[in-house]
């Protein structure tokens, strides 16, 4: 069985974190974010896919290779220019050879019965789709049904107008029709060749296009920086103990917790899983490493620190008397001692983040910073609810940080 995933994307609503890597390579439990959707793919059965990339692309190529270490034969084509989903299914047609194939969106995390369900409700020389209840279809595809059959696709419908509450879930099983359908779509309001118009033609043109609905809740577009905390809780969530690593004596260790090899974890340490701890780490002596975390490869978490329910990446380094909440904090990275991440307002209103130039509500009470790569704070630095830090930046001893700060700024007052 084949499969085409589409990983060529730039995740700017994902910057800083995506100045240095696509999207696609943001860590989520341990793992980059296309591996999950890798492995899924090939526990559903698929032996070959094809992705088709851009941004960065020969990092995609450089960690996955031919996908032997999957077990599925990888492929890849770029995109030439960034012209929407129709157009980056387009190039996938000559891999696709005649026969039917699935088509996947590379920025989901879902666990693999999500692929199951969609090859089950598949028919033979028909085009099915996944779509997933959520709370605010408005800002997404909302499709509308008769029974399985779907009638109508709307592209980020009024509030208050949506035809239901079933978002278009980014994943299909097409037929070699779609590449026609495909020729003959034009370009969107938002300049792009968009593979839904091609789905509203094929119902047009009286085709069946059929929909498998998801469960609640397994579904995540991971396409702004909190999802990706989100993805994290969800990937953990079914983490399975694994102790690789030097322990010494007076650790503490409850619930679900990976710790690989080459980890040493120093004396008077408590860790309340589930937690994954990348090769090569170092942690503490006497930290609190909390629930929903991910610590990358050859991270320093030093004495008396404190972390909870994030995500820090390799070779980062919080050395001592430090609290990171609800945060994600880049690659290499150092942070000095006294750096505080705080997480929550004094109202307790939910916490809004600026996105390209927008300042979006994330729906959450409690983030903390959103850091990019190589940033470095001095000592008792604190970094206010939702600050995001660009790559290369540097912030100096004792400052309290209350707007974001630019990649490759030197903050001193």
């Amino acid at each position: 069985m084949k499969a085409v995933v589409l990983a060529a994307g730039k995740g700017e609503r994902l910057r800083p974190l995506t100045e240095n890597r696509p999207k696609h390579l943001l860590p989520i439990g341990g793992k980059p974010l296309l591996k999950w959707i890798l492995e899924g793919l090939v526990e559903a059965g698929v032996d070959e896919a094809l992705l088709v990339t851009h941004y960065m692309e020969d990092q995609i190529k450089d960690h996955f290779g031919d996908g032997e270490r999957l077990g599925v034969k990888l492929s890849y084509v770029k995109q030439e220019e960034m012209r929407g989903t129709a157009d980056a299914f387009r190039v996938a047609e000559d891999f696709a050879d005649g026969e039917e194939f699935m088509g996947v969106y590379g920025d989901l995390f879902l666990p693999p019965d999500g692929f199951k369900a969609l090859i089950k409700a598949h028919r033979k020389g028909e085009t099915t789709m996944c779509v997933v209840p959520v709370n605010d279809p408005s800002r997404m595809g909302v499709v509308a049904l008769e029974g399985d059959r779907v009638t109508e696709i709307v592209e980020k419908p009024a509030l208050g107008e949506e035809p239901s509450d079933l978002a278009n879930a980014g994943m299909y099983f097409f037929t070699p029709e779609i590449f026609r359908l495909i020729d003959e779509t034009g370009l969107s309001s938002r300049k792009e060749y968009e593979i839904t118009d091609s789905l509203r033609a094929l119902i047009e043109s009286g085709s069946t296009l059929r929909a498998v609905t998801l469960p609640r809740g397994s579904w995540l577009d991971v396409g702004l920086p909190w999802n990706l905390l989100e993805a994290n809780e969800k990937a953990l969530s079914s983490l399975e103990s694994a102790i690789e690593g030097d322990i010494e004596d007076g650790v503490r260790i409850h619930g679900p917790v990976k710790i690989s090899e080459g980890v040493r974890v120093r004396s008077g340490v408590y860790i309340e899983g589930p937690v994954s701890i990348g090769p090569g780490s170092d942690i503490g002596p006497n930290c609190y490493i909390r629930p929903s975390t991910s610590i990358g490869a050859n991270v320093r978490v030093g004495n008396a620190c404190e972390v909870k329910n994030s995500i820090i990446m390799d070779g980062t380094h919080v050395p001592h008397l430090s609290y990171v909440g609800d945060s994600i904090i880049g690659e290499r990275c150092n942070l000095g001692a006294g750096t505080i991440t705080a997480n929550i307002r004094f109202d307790k209103e939910n916490l809004k983040v600026e996105i390209k130039g927008k300042k979006i509500d994330t729906g959450k009470r409690k983030l903390g910073v959103i850091m990019g790569d190589d940033v470095q704070t001095g000592i008792n630095v604190s970094l206010m609810p939702g600050v995001k830090v660009g790559s290369g930046a540097w912030i100096a001893p004792g400052l309290t940080v209350y707007e974001d700060v630019k990649s490759g700024a030197f903050l001193r007052d």
